[in-house]
C-alpha cells in the first residue's frame, strides 16, 4: 500500500515532523536545549540559530548554559532570548549565558497543555488535507478514465486508513508530551 501512495504518506509524514518539531521547543519545565531552535541572533549581518553560535550545554535538569564562540555576541543571545517567548530570564556573565528554568506552576503548565493541543490539531488538519489532496487526485484520474470505480472505492479506503493511522500517531504523541508536562 505504502508504495502506490508514496507522495501522500511522505508529506504526512512531514508534518508529523513539523509536529516532533513544534512540540520539542515548548517549555515543559526541565531544561531542553530544543527550545533554543527557533530562536535567532544577528551575526555578522546574518540571522543564525543559536546553537550555530554557540555551545549549548545542560549541567542540571533546571539549568541550561550557551557558550557563544565569540563573546561578542553574548548580549545579542541574551537580548534574543529576552524578545523569545520562553518566559526566561538570561543571566550573562560576559562570557556565557545561563538559563534557570523554574518549575511550571499549575496554571503554566495547563496553557502549555493547551498549546500541545492547538499544535496538535493544526497537524491534524494538515493530514487532512493531505488526505483531501489524495483523493481530489484519484477522482480526477477516475474522471479521465485512467482507474475505474471499483479502483476508486480501494483506494479511498486506502487513503483513510493511512490517514487514521496518521492522525492517531499525532494523538498519541500530543498525550505523551502532554503527559510529560503534567508531570511534577
Amino acid at each position: 500500500m505504502a508504495g502506490k501512495y508514496e507522495q501522500f504518506e511522505t508529506k504526512m509524514q512531514k508534518s508529523i515532523a513539523a509536529l516532533d518539531s513544534d512540540l520539542n521547543t515548548l517549555r515543559a519545565g526541565r531544561a531542553n536545549p530544543a527550545v533554543l531552535d527557533k530562536i535567532s541572533v544577528e551575526y555578522y549581518g546574518v540571522a543564525s540559530p543559536i546553537a550555530q553560535v554557540a555551545s549549548i550545554a545542560v549541567p542540571d535538569a533546571r539549568t541550561i548554559i550557551i557558550q557563544p564562540w565569540d563573546a561578542s555576541i553574548v548580549s545579542e543571545i541574551e537580548k534574543a532570548i529576552q524578545k523569545s517567548e520562553l518566559g526566561l530570564n538570561p543571566q550573562n556573565d560576559g562570557k556565557s549565558i545561563r538559563l534557570n528554568f523554574p518549575p511550571l506552576t499549575e496554571e503554566r503548565r495547563k496553557e502549555i497543555v493547551k498549546e500541545v493541543g492547538k499544535k496538535g490539531e493544526n497537524a491534524k488538519v494538515a493530514v487532512r488535507s493531505i488526505r483531501r489532496d489524495a483523493m481530489d487526485f484519484y477522482k480526477n484520474q477516475k474522471k479521465n478514465s485512467e482507474i475505474t470505480e471499483d479502483d476508486l472505492k480501494g483506494i479511498e479506503k486506502d487513503i483513510q486508513t493511512l490517514t487514521d493511522k496518521y492522525i492517531k500517531e499525532i494523538d498519541d504523541t500530543c498525550a505523551k508530551k502532554e503527559k510529560e508536562i503534567l508531570s511534577v
